[in-house]
């Protein structure tokens, strides 16, 4: 398993888009779209707090509207962006904009959305940091890293001794190769929370199984995000 980043073209030339800026637009979007694949459907009802330059400049540079577009699941390059608050009202969602102070230690782009869809409810933290790129920084109550430039299956577990090694033992005994790991938890003893990125996508079936582990709570495949 290895952390190691290479620098890819989309890197160098940013992303393919509609919109003035990348990070408040393309990287906007695809803040929505993660948020998203991590609660696995489009919100009914979304709560989306913009801190910094977010807040001070993002309705000027469509931030709002990219936002929505990515919670309907638009690629940056959507002509149709510019409608996505009618095309969300349409669907049934309702959203709410407010102005938030996420902390000194935040990137001046930052959000965070609280989201949900019928029984499915989630709280995502992250930021737009340059080029389209994204990071998500906190997931409900714990600390993640996650870009969307790989395959990732997060896994939410008891703490207990032996659920590393068993779900990435699972993984092997499927043939899929893992790439990076992080764990981080809430106390010794509590939850803790597995960001694993893969080589490939999880199959559906693979992730079933991880969920059929007694100590697993919640288990979600995230695809790559597209560029």
């Amino acid at each position: 398993m290895s952390n190691q980043r290479f620098l890819s073209v989309f890197d160098v030339l940013g992303p393919v888009m509609v919109g003035p800026s990348s990070s408040h637009t393309a990287g906007a979007l695809r803040l929505g779209k993660m948020g998203r694949a991590l609660l696995g459907a489009t919100p009914n009802n979304a709560l989306i707090e913009l801190h910094g330059s977010f807040a001070e400049t993002g309705r000027g540079h469509g931030t709002d509207k990219a936002i929505i577009a990515g919670l309907l699941g638009m690629e940056p390059d959507n002509e149709d962006i510019k409608h996505s608050f009618d095309l969300a009202t349409d669907s049934g969602m309702q959203f709410t904009f407010q102005v938030a102070d996420l902390g000194d230690d935040c990137h001046p782009n930052s959000l965070r959305m609280s989201l949900s869809a019928g029984s499915e409810k989630i709280q995502m933290q992250g930021a737009s940091i340059g080029g389209g790129q994204i990071e998500v920084t906190r997931l409900d109550n714990y600390p993640i890293s996650l870009s969307g430039e790989f395959d990732t299956l997060l896994v939410v577990a008891g703490d207990q001794p032996g659920t590393v090694n068993a779900i990435t033992g699972w993984l092997l005994s499927q043939n899929i190769n893992v790439a990076y790991l992080s764990v981080s938890r809430e106390g010794r003893g509590g939850d803790a929370i597995m960001v694993i990125e893969t080589d490939d996508p999880v199959p559906d079936s693979i992730v079933a199984g991880i969920r059929n582990f007694e100590w697993v709570h919640w288990a979600r495949r995230i695809p790559k995000l597209s560029n």
